[in-house]
């Protein structure tokens, strides 16, 4: 860990990776309130500012994201492979941030 780092923003950033990854509709939406969760913890450690406003928009869009995958869950029987979110952002993550 490298000093003046905030560690919370690449914990938020693999956790929307996990969210992008996932094959079914609860694991996507915990991942997605876990997100949203470690942008929070990120906005608490910066500044007022834009940092700090941006991640707390990137807290409420993970919000956003969960809610709506709850709400418009799919059928058991569908096989398709999961996409991404219109609007989502795909950030690619390096892998050893994934465990």
């Amino acid at each position: 860990m490298s000093f003046g780092r905030n560690p919370y923003v690449s914990k938020a950033q693999a956790a929307e990776q996990k969210a992008l990854d996932a094959q079914d509709d609860d694991t996507r939406t915990r991942a997605y309130r876990d997100a949203a969760h470690q942008w929070d913890r990120a906005a608490e450690r910066e500044k007022p500012g834009k940092y700090r406003a941006e991640y707390e928009r990137n807290a409420i869009r993970n919000r956003e994201l969960a809610d709506g995958e709850s709400r418009t869950s799919e059928p058991a029987g569908n096989t398709a492979p999961a996409k991404a979110p219109f609007g989502a952002l795909v950030v690619p993550t390096d892998p050893r941030f994934l465990n």
